[in-house]
Order: structure tokens, then C-alpha cells, then sequence
């Protein structure tokens, strides 16, 4: 297969932020997911950005050759104050700006990439193609928050 798989996580991006853009609705209580999690619109937001900020840290290190970051935050486990405030037309506008370049770098790192390398054995760590298909789950934080129109 010669699709960038970049291309699938911009996707999405996309498909979470026509959920985002139903979120200045929200009546200011946080949602809880079916693993316990707590998660409003600015969590959602954040993780999204999180996790594809690891990832493209990890790829950037495998491309390297050394070793990748350890992760020592508190993702999705932590809500801070700042995620429990009201979620604006603005932070919409922000989300989209964010998110929509996030997806853009990592598409583009991959093209940017003979396509061979998408595939390549990088044991222990997971291959080019398997960090994008897992990337492909970040819609999961949005869909914890839902359309709320």
C-alpha cells in the first residue's frame, strides 16, 4: 500500500473536529468515558494534541536512530483546572488551527519519507505505518465528549 498513512491521521483530525465544532454548547460538566476517564472539551482537545505530539516525537527519534523520550505526564489520568473551563467559538477556531497543523506535519514527515521506510522493522518499537494507524484513534477523545448539537 502506498497511501501515506500521515494522510489517514489527518483524516482523523478532521472527523474530530466536526465534533469539536459542536462543543460551545457544553453545559460546563465534565463526561465520563466508559474506562472511568473524565474528559471535557478542552481535555479532548489537549489529548488529541498530546498524542500526536508523542507520536511525532517517537518517529522523529526512530528516524534519528536513538532512543525515544520517556513519557512522564499524566495524559488522559489528569484533569487540570484549565480543562474544566468553558469552551468557546475562539477555542474552536484555536482546536482547528492546532490540530488541523499537527495532522499537516505528521502527513508531511511521512511523505517527506521514501515510502519503504513506512514499513521498515523498527523492533521493539512499533513501525512508521503501525504509529499512524494508531494515531487514526485519537477521534476516540473527541467521540468521549460527542456531538453535543
Amino acid at each position: 500500500m502506498t497511501e501515506n498513512p500521515g494522510v489517514l491521521v489527518e483524516q482523523a483530525v478532521e472527523r474530530s473536529l466536526r465534533l469539536v465544532a459542536t462543543w460551545p454548547v457544553w453545559d460546563g460538566q465534565p463526561l465520563t468515558s466508559d474506562d472511568g476517564r473524565t474528559f471535557t472539551p478542552h481535555k479532548a482537545v489537549r489529548r488529541i494534541a498530546d498524542h500526536i505530539i508523542d507520536h511525532l516525537a517517537e518517529v522523529e527519534a526512530l528516524l534519528a536512530g536513538v532512543p525515544t523520550q520517556l513519557d512522564e505526564w499524566h495524559a488522559s489520568a489528569l484533569t487540570s483546572a484549565a480543562d474544566l473551563a468553558p469552551f468557546t467559538v475562539d477555542d474552536v477556531r484555536e482546536a482547528e488551527q492546532r490540530l488541523r497543523r499537527l495532522g499537516r506535519t505528521l502527513a508531511l514527515r511521512y511523505a517527506a519519507l521514501d515510502p519503504a521506510e513506512w514499513d521498515k522493522d523498527r523492533t521493539p518499537n512499533w513501525t512508521l505505518r503501525q504509529i499512524a494507524d494508531h494515531l487514526i484513534e485519537v477521534e476516540w477523545y473527541a467521540q468521549q465528549v460527542g456531538d453535543l448539537s
